[in-house]
């Protein structure tokens, strides 16, 4: 059932409204061939439901109103006899109106649920992947290298001088720096690359598919975005990045603590620059 649920969330839009009007209309085929005396209008609600819970809110008003009309044509052809024509025109609007209450309930539970699995795995300040997301994304990556055999690099950054700002331009600058810095490896990164705040001033970036060379190329050019990014708006930082790559089966706690020891090392020396080790630990500097 969870792959089915998950398969029918990635399918086009277009298709599940397709799909819920070829329901509707067979519910219409049976509801019709069943006779005055048995009703199917509750199961109308099926793809109702399915086309507003997998597409949008307006297509679950399309479907609403497409069932509500199915099942008006189909009462009136199976030989449902009415006191007065007004009668099933009345019961067809108010199925509609039903309709209608159930696709905007389930639009909201879905907004809602969206909302609160996106504050489960993104940082409330920045909005980028936070440590627990971070990590379910980095363990798959590392998983998936050690049965391919292809490169991943991890880098962390770290804001050189970051209490600076705190401390003589106030908190809310600090804020507004995280969230600059946050935006800018964003705009920088390849989508298929990971950014997380993993607290503090300290950001993790998460490269599959790239090998030393070319993780240190990225970085470079990454922080020269950011350094110049922080010069527009006089802000006393600079950026050490500590830098891991893994070609083969490696373990993520060691890998994220290399980068970690990277990084402190950097700090402790002059700051403002990269320094990577390969999985082999052949350190050199960039």
């Amino acid at each position: 059932m969870k792959l089915l649920l998950k398969y029918m969330d990635r399918m086009p839009k277009i298709i599940i409204a397709a799909s819920s009007s070829l329901l509707v209309v067979f519910l219409g085929i049976i509801d019709y061939a069943s006779g005055s005396e048995i009703s199917f209008s509750i199961f109308y609600l099926l793809p109702v439901l399915m086309a507003t819970w997998f597409a949008k809110r307006r297509y679950g008003v399309v479907i609403s109103v497409f069932s509500a009309i199915t099942w008006y044509l189909a009462d009136i052809n199976s030989g449902h006899a009415y006191s007065h024509y007004i009668i099933p025109v009345w019961n067809s609007i108010m199925r509609l109106g039903f309709f209608l209450i159930v696709t905007s309930s389930i639009d909201k539970v879905r907004n809602l649920l969206n909302k609160e699995k996106s504050m489960a795995r993104n940082d409330f300040l920045t909005g980028v992947a936070n440590r627990r997301f971070f990590y379910e994304i980095a363990t798959k990556e590392i998983e998936r290298i050690a049965r391919f055999i292809h490169p991943l690099s991890l880098a962390y950054i770290d804001i050189d001088n970051f209490k600076q700002v705190n401390d003589t331009l106030g908190h809310s600058a600090g804020d507004k720096l995280l969230q600059v810095v946050a935006g800018t490896i964003k705009e920088n990164i390849r989508s298929i690359d990971t950014v997380s705040r993993l607290g503090g001033d300290e950001f993790a970036l998460l490269m599959p598919e790239t090998n030393a060379q070319s993780a240190i190329t990225a970085l470079n050019k990454l922080r020269h975005a950011l350094l110049d990014m922080v010069h527009e708006n006089n802000w006393p930082v600079t950026f050490s990045i500590g830098l891991v790559t893994c070609s083969e089966s490696c373990k993520l706690n060691e890998l994220i603590k290399e980068a970690d020891n990277l990084m402190y090392t950097i700090k402790a020396s002059g700051k403002n620059r990269i320094e990577n080790k390969v999985h082999s630990f052949n350190k050199t500097s960039a």
